[in-house]
């Protein structure tokens, strides 16, 4: 039977065993663990390893019109992310809480509904370790609104640990849909994306074969690059900017591509100069959300519609170039500072 949530057996190279939780339990009344700087460098490295393949389903993220092809990536639920925190620390060596959020209602860009967005943002601290905070978000109309932002702001706050942050490095792998709009079959995950190969120190910037290097590949690319096949450092740049497109959102993503590349599609960019500056641009992109994300903290979900309203933008998914952003992340940190104020 397969170790849970990509526990491994101690041996040479392996980064979690499951064997004990190393911190020390934390009881009411007693002070919070104090660990060393190499202790810390151990929980972080075994955070990082990727859960076991029996924990991951597949999430239909895009369909072609028939409905017949649809992009899928790899998931785990939040159980599989609770239980590698109490495996590693106890489940009394961490806490989370959640502040809920709503804002009034605006009209929708893609369907010009009137709704609301439900925001639910977690604060998970790890005693001796510290503390991190993210906020999930789900419209109004969807019946499990409040469960899905509760999800996503955990795994969000989970990966400025590292907890499932390899998670991020997916974009989209074209399959099969069935009449239920279901994949057919799944991809096979490349080896760094398991324990045991990430336990022998597979890492996804290290993969040099161009035909393994991103899931894609195995399903088979709707756009195959040209030339044949790429080199080894083209290919973990594509790898890399494709990587962004689930931590940009499908709208500043592409708009980014279009604009600095004039392409759709990262496997297009044949020039790595090139490939580079998209990807240093979608960094910055990366950068400016995770300070709206503080701002947004500070002020809550009702400014930051005001400063929408001000730009003419029904939401946040209308961003789609590097300065509409900038002018957003501005715009709520003065918010933000005058409310500190």
């Amino acid at each position: 039977m397969s170790p849970t949530n990509g526990h491994v057996k101690a041996s040479a190279g392996s980064a979690v065993s499951s064997d004990r939780p190393l911190s020390n339990a934390v009881l009411p009344g007693m002070p919070a663990p104090q660990f060393a700087a190499e202790q810390i460098k151990e929980f972080v490295a075994q955070l990082e390893v990727p859960f076991d393949q029996s924990v991951i389903d597949w999430r239909v993220t895009n369909a072609t019109k028939d409905k017949k092809r649809g992009q899928v990536i790899p998931y785990a639920n939040q159980r599989a992310y609770t239980d590698r925190l109490n495996a590693i620390f106890s489940p009394v060596g961490w806490t989370r809480k959640y502040h809920v959020q709503t804002s009034a209602n605006f009209q929708r860009g893609k369907d010009d509904r009137v709704v609301a967005k439900v925001f639910v943002t977690c604060d998970l601290t790890i005693f001796g370790l510290g503390s991190h905070s993210a906020t999930g978000e789900e419209w109004t109309d969807d019946d499990n609104a409040g469960t899905s932002a509760e999800a996503q702001a955990f795994k969000r706050t989970c990966s400025c640990f590292g907890l499932g942050r390899y998670l991020y490095y997916f974009g989209g792998a074209w399959v099969d849909l069935d009449d239920r709009k279901r994949p057919k079959s799944v991809p096979q995950l490349p080896k760094w994306a398991t324990p045991q190969g990430w336990s022998q120190g597979l890492r996804p910037s290290l993969q040099t074969d161009a035909s393994s290097t991103h899931i894609e590949r195995q399903a088979g690319s709707d756009v195959p690059p040209k030339g044949g096949t790429q080199t080894a450092q083209s290919s973990d740049l594509v790898r890399q900017i494709e990587a962004m497109s689930q931590i940009l959102g499908r709208r500043l993503y592409r708009g980014l591509l279009r604009t600095v590349a004039r392409i759709w599609n990262p496997n297009q960019i044949q020039d790595a100069t090139l490939q580079q500056k998209v990807l240093e641009l979608m960094q910055g992109a990366e950068r400016g959300l995770r300070r709206l994300q503080v701002a947004l903290d500070r002020t809550g979900p009702t400014a930051l519609n005001s400063v929408l309203q001000s730009l003419q933008l029904k939401s946040l998914d209308q961003v789609d170039n590097l300065e509409t952003l900038k002018q957003v992340v501005l715009a709520l940190e003065a918010g933000a500072n005058q409310t500190k104020s």
